[in-house]
């Protein structure tokens, strides 16, 4: 199979690198990567990892069987419009918000289409991906799609209906963890502590957290009273955050997320 990239900036350029370093080049599921970018330095500082550059996004198409749209949604119509797809080969979307029928209606009506919800730490290898499989699909296509995107993280299959609803969850909110994570280090700096050794304190204290999350085996709500001794520091500050409806926050957070999301996709909320 020969996988192309239509776009190679942070995201696009992660996932290449993750992809032509992964047994699945290794063994030959996936033969070839090839990448189109209007901007040519891109591509160039691609060569080390093996990736062949095409000349312009319809010779990139014409090449591949499995075709990756890794462009910013808002331009994604005119560089479909622009471009003629073979209806046997797989369309990948990691655009936000963009559905399989805006896809469509811009290129074939019978367009096969895998959607999917990454997010940068996959820069790391360290990715949490969300996918859909739309109609057409094969099975075996969906398969090879969620390995590709587990080389660089973690890959889970989502109802094509609630890709809009993921972003907030795991594509949008490392901003959201780093915005909370600024408040913290800003405390820190205002204490006069050390900037690196508060960094790495509170970022290892976010790493042990999420790992208890997923394998303690104990809900959010038994981690929360684990650290919370009676008459002690965490319930302290807890009652500050409590008082200021962290959580009603959040929601909203992901409220105005997931309307953009569907703003961007020109479709209504349901």
């Amino acid at each position: 199979m020969k996988l192309g990239f239509l776009g190679a900036g942070n995201m696009g350029t992660a996932m290449m690198r993750g992809i032509a370093a992964s047994e699945l080049c290794k063994n030959g599921e996936i033969a070839e990567i090839f990448a189109f970018d209007t901007d040519a330095d891109k591509l160039s500082r691609l060569a080390d990892a093996g990736i062949r550059p095409c000349e312009s996004a319809q010779a990139l198409s014409d090449t591949v069987d499995f075709l990756v749209l890794a462009v910013k949604p808002q331009v994604l119509g005119g560089v479909l419009d622009a471009l003629t797809l073979r209806k046997e080969q797989v369309i990948i979307s990691i655009c936000a918000g963009i559905s399989a029928e805006f896809i469509r209606s811009h290129t074939i009506a019978d367009a096969r289409i895998i959607l999917c919800m990454p997010n940068t730490p996959l820069m790391l290898g360290l990715g949490a991906t969300a996918l859909a499989k739309c109609a057409g699909i094969y099975d075996d296509e969906f398969a090879l799609a969620m390995k590709m995107f587990a080389t660089c993280g973690i890959a889970e299959e989502i109802p094509e209906n609630k890709m809009r609803e993921i972003i907030a969850v795991n594509s949008s909110s490392p901003a959201f963890l780093y915005l909370y994570a600024k408040g913290f280090l800003d405390f820190a700096k205002k204490e006069g502590l050390d900037d690196g050794a508060a960094l790495r304190l509170f970022a290892q204290a976010m790493i042990g957290s999420a790992k208890m999350m997923t394998d303690s085996g104990y809900s959010i709500d038994e981690l929360i009273k684990m650290v919370s001794s009676p008459g002690g520091t965490t319930l302290a500050g807890l009652d500050q955050l409590y008082a200021g409806n962290l959580t009603d926050t959040v929601g909203k957070c992901c409220n105005a997320c997931t309307d953009r999301a569907y703003e961007l996709a020109g479709a209504a909320r349901g």
